[in-house]
């Protein structure tokens, strides 16, 4: 195995360690929908789209608000859903 393979598979362990299933899949999902660096969503349509519950979308974003570096996310308004404000962390 060579080195940038080797640490390919190091970072992804390390990131499969830090998060659960559920928050791999809300932060690929909000990498794929974030294209100008500043979004809203609805957990009931992140839940949609992503097979997940909404309250498992409402917990999991409250916990990357406080542990992923790789966004802002801010819980923004609750009107028939919770809607989040997400920014793409300036890196």
């Amino acid at each position: 195995m060579g080195s940038v393979e080797g640490k390919y598979m190091l970072l992804n362990r390390k990131f499969s360690e830090k998060y659960n299933e559920r928050q791999i899949c809300l932060i690929n999902y909000l990498k794929s929908r974030l294209h100008s660096g500043k979004g809203f969503f609805k957990s009931k349509y992140i839940a949609q789209e992503t097979g997940l519950s909404s309250k498992e979308v409402g917990t999991n974003m409250a916990i990357l608000s406080e542990t992923c570096p790789d966004f802002s996310i801010i819980r923004y308004s609750y009107s028939n859903s919770t809607t989040w404000l997400v920014t793409a962390s300036q890196v």
